[in-house]
């Protein structure tokens, strides 16, 4: 989706690198989605941190601690439950890695989080979906042209430009 909204298409990774992987030309820049399951991201990321040596890493991932549509973009901090965070910390050795988390809210009633994170969106959110993730790429341009705290503040005034409600 990232890729999509950046304009781009993934590649095949080099190999041992358990991901898809797309490359800027015009900086330094790699988006990688990795080929494992969620739970074992840590492998993929392992791979592109030994093949790349990135200075600075950023996970992108789910947070249904996040209301729909807020994103957040930080340093280090626990794994806030997220196995997939887990998964990349315990490969890496620690959570010193920067993150921009998507919020996707909690799930409704009684629903399981497991099914609801793993579940398609609906079309009625597709749209919302499309914008936020659009939202996104643009932190994390902001990260990599301004800085950590451009991008902070672009992922703080997100859903209010998604949604025109303040944070």
């Amino acid at each position: 989706m990232v890729a999509a909204a950046g304009g781009a298409s993934f590649k095949r990774a080099p190999r041992k690198i358990r991901a898809r992987l797309v490359r800027e030309t015009d900086r330094p820049t790699i988006l990688a989605l990795p080929t494992t399951f969620m739970n074992e991201s840590g492998m993929a990321v392992r791979g592109l941190v030994r093949y790349f040596d990135p200075e600075r890493l950023v996970l992108v991932h789910d947070d249904i601690d996040l209301p729909f549509g807020k994103l957040r973009f930080h340093f280090g901090r626990g794994t806030g439950g997220h196995n997939g965070v887990a998964s990349v910390a315990q490969a890496l050795g620690g959570t010193g890695m920067w993150r921009l988390k998507v919020g996707v809210g909690r799930p409704p009633g009684r629903m399981d989080p497991a099914d609801f994170v793993l579940r398609r969106f609906t079309r009625k959110e597709r749209p919302d979906v499309d914008l936020m993730v659009g939202e996104a790429v643009e932190v994390l341009r902001s990260f990599a042209t301004e800085g950590e705290e451009a991008a902070r503040a672009r992922a703080g005034e997100a859903q209010g430009r998604l949604f025109g409600d303040p944070r």
